[in-house]
């Protein structure tokens, strides 16, 4: 991701500039900031404890989340066929309407182009028949999790990483179904990789893409077995797939009071 560092009053003065732009990979602001520590001399003052820091000019603390998906990157294009060369530059969320409204004419997009999380995830969750997950980061999917336990929605979840890919799906409306969190606790210590860190074999996403279209048309519909209670691992590498059973955590914090 590029991002936009601005720079006021003190800080300005001590690091003599105003701005710059910084590229990575980082999850929050406190990453962000670790990075620019690395420079020592002067940038140490970015160490002090009460530093004030925004983010699209609102307040924020350190461990607000940065987010890099806003618009296509070139990078993007050869795994997210929604996109073209057309559309780098372009807002991810306007490219991929473009997109479907070239393929059917008919479908009605409404594109979000914001962060969504706290009340207003929970409202676009509770307006929605099924979710789809297909973020790559656990604070996404957890916070997409808990909104669905709380509205009852279906999710159908998706990652792929390297050659692997996996696809599940959370049926909230049954009493004994699973959610995220019973199958990746969110106060453990999970090492998160990232496509956009690790890589991704690009037909991988297209699979994993087409299994979550499947299972939300099946969840649509109300016909045939969906993944529910299951999670289908897929190894790209030897094209092995295999699934797992999942069982619902009694004490789990999201969805035992269910």
């Amino acid at each position: 991701m590029k991002l936009n560092v601005m720079y006021f009053a003190r800080y300005r003065e001590a690091l003599g500039r105003d701005s710059e732009q910084v590229e990575g990979v980082f999850s929050s602001i406190a990453e962000l900031r670790s990075h620019l520590l690395q420079r020592g001399n002067a940038w140490d003052v970015l160490a002090e404890p009460n530093l004030m820091c925004a983010r699209n000019q609102d307040l924020c603390k350190l461990d607000e989340p940065l987010a890099d998906g806003d618009d296509v990157d070139l990078t993007n294009l050869q795994r997210q066929i929604l996109h073209s060369q057309e559309g780098v530059g372009r807002l991810k969320v306007e490219s991929g309407r473009d997109t479907l409204a070239r393929l059917n004419p008919e479908t009605r997009v409404l594109p979000l182009s914001r962060r969504l999380e706290g009340a207003a995830l929970e409202a676009e969750v509770a307006a929605a028949d099924v979710v789809l997950d297909c973020s790559d980061n656990f604070a996404t999917r957890h916070a997409i999790n808990r909104a669905c336990v709380v509205a009852r929605k279906p999710l159908v979840s998706g990652a792929a990483v390297r050659f692997d890919g996996q696809v599940s799906v959370f049926d909230l409306r049954r009493d004994d179904t699973p959610c995220y969190h019973c199958l990746f606790p969110e106060a453990e210590d999970v090492e998160e990789v990232r496509c956009a860190v690790m890589g991704v074999f690009a037909p991988i996403t297209g699979i994993v893409g087409a299994i979550q279209a499947a299972e939300a048309l099946k969840l649509l519909a109300g016909c045939g077995e969906t993944l529910n209670g299951r999670l289908l691992l897929l190894d790209a590498l030897g094209m092995d797939l295999r699934t797992v059973r999942l069982m619902r955590d009694p004490s789990c914090p999201v969805c035992a009071s269910r």
